[in-house]
């Protein structure tokens, strides 16, 4: 094939697949798999939904506007409309939407943008674990030495704060983020942003507390630096909430999306921000594929059926189902680590062997599921299906991950 090395997730999977339909997917042998990747989340409804399906096809067949830059259109305008009533409104936030280039990456590198351009300050802070996507401006503020290898420059105006889990446990990282920015002689400037992940999923599902992100608002509002929260991945109703950041009560200056935005995992990206931070000129930061018009359609009807089904009672229950099973089956291996929040969940199986979640994530895939590894050495199983999925495919999926391990162990 006529395909670059730089291909994964095809090496990880090494069949052919053909169909797919909410959580299963089928290869070209008639082979069935349990989805427990859906599209690195961006498959929150999982595969082909008829409800969102239907409603896509319903505006392709008239005709209506595919490709559209940032002009206005009934999609967009509509869903505008449903995202501040259904979304902000009942939270009381109070946001601006700006549609970015159509994938996490770019939400994040317009969101380091603004901050610096609005606070005129150069210096980024990020935590140790993190992810923000591939291109360069994200990169510099991602941890993973493995991804950093491509970037062709210094990142000298970034610099790494100690995360709350899955660093140095014993270092209080609020006291020492607080003495950095108190000591004039730290040699760090006070950065225009602080740009974190609530839970780090490609880090290893590390879960802040609420504590925690409570007192990084503290020192961001103390020392006027914008706080971004990144919900790419955890966004969306993926915790039990539609943002991440809920339960811990904070309000971040800037939020930035993508993934499961559309819904169906057709792509598109969005920044919110604070309406006071607006400071752009109009056409200063842009792209040809902003405001993915077929998405705008899918995300409102997802909208629509997300409060129909009561979508975020639904992901608690199946995240309570799937915890106590996995802490029940596995209780005797004292050395695996179980933590999650909704449905991310993550199986640390690296204080036995951190070469052992990918071996076990191989036979998995041959006993029919589909799940990634994550976490600085890929020690952790990545728990990441539909949120819809079923409650049987939920337990065939966790019982294929329990007998690999006890297979394996």
């Amino acid at each position: 094939m006529s395909e670059s090395k730089v291909k994964s997730y095809c090496n990880s999977f090494p069949v052919t697949f053909t169909k797919a339909k909410d959580e299963i997917l089928i290869d070209d042998n008639g082979k069935k798999y349990i989805d427990f990747f859906a599209g690195a989340g961006a498959l929150s409804y999982g595969h082909n939904n008829d409800e969102l399906k239907k409603d896509l096809l319903d505006y392709i067949k008239k005709d209506y506007i595919t490709h559209g830059l940032d002009l206005q259109t009934p999609a967009k305008q509509e869903f505008i409309k449903i995202f501040h009533k259904n979304i902000l409104e009942p939270r009381n936030l109070d946001y601006l939407m700006q549609f970015t280039s159509p994938s996490g990456t770019n939400a994040n590198e317009a969101a380091m943008k603004l901050a610096r351009k609005y606070t005129k300050r150069k210096t980024i802070f990020s935590f140790t674990g993190n992810f923000h996507g591939m291109s360069t401006g994200s990169l510099s503020i991602t941890g993973n030495s493995y991804y950093r290898e491509g970037i062709p420059m210094s990142s000298s105006d970034v610099v790494f704060m100690p995360f709350e889990k899955g660093f140095m446990d014993e270092l209080d990282s609020i006291k020492y983020i607080e003495n950095i920015l108190s000591n004039p002689s730290s040699g760090v400037d006070i950065p225009a942003a602080m740009i974190i992940e609530t839970i780090q999923a490609e880090g290893g599902v590390n879960i802040a507390s609420s504590k925690w992100l409570q007192q990084i608002r503290r020192l961001c509002d103390q020392y006027n630096i914008l706080l971004i929260c990144d919900e790419v991945q955890v966004g969306c109703g993926r915790t039990g909430s539609f943002f991440s950041f809920e339960e811990s009560e904070i309000t971040p200056d800037i939020i930035t999306m993508s993934k499961s935005i559309s819904g169906y995992g057709l792509p598109m990206s969005i920044v919110l921000l604070k309406p006071h931070l607006d400071c752009w000129t109009s056409g200063q930061h842009n792209g040809t594929y902003r405001g993915n018009q077929h998405a705008f359609v899918t995300e409102k009807k997802a909208l629509e059926l997300r409060d129909r089904v009561n979508l975020d009672e639904i992901v608690r229950h199946k995240s309570e189902l799937a915890m106590n099973y996995l802490i029940s089956e596995l209780k005797e291996f004292d050395l695996i680590k179980i933590r999650g929040k909704g449905l991310i969940i993550g199986v640390d199986i690296g204080q036995i062997d951190k070469n052992l979640a990918k071996k076990i994530s191989i036979i998995c895939f041959k006993k029919g599921l589909v799940i990634e590894c994550a976490g600085k050495f890929n020690e952790v199983l990545k728990i990441l299906p539909s949120l819809l999925i079923s409650e049987k495919l939920l337990l065939d999926g966790l019982k294929i991950i329990v007998r690999a391990i006890k297979d394996t162990l």
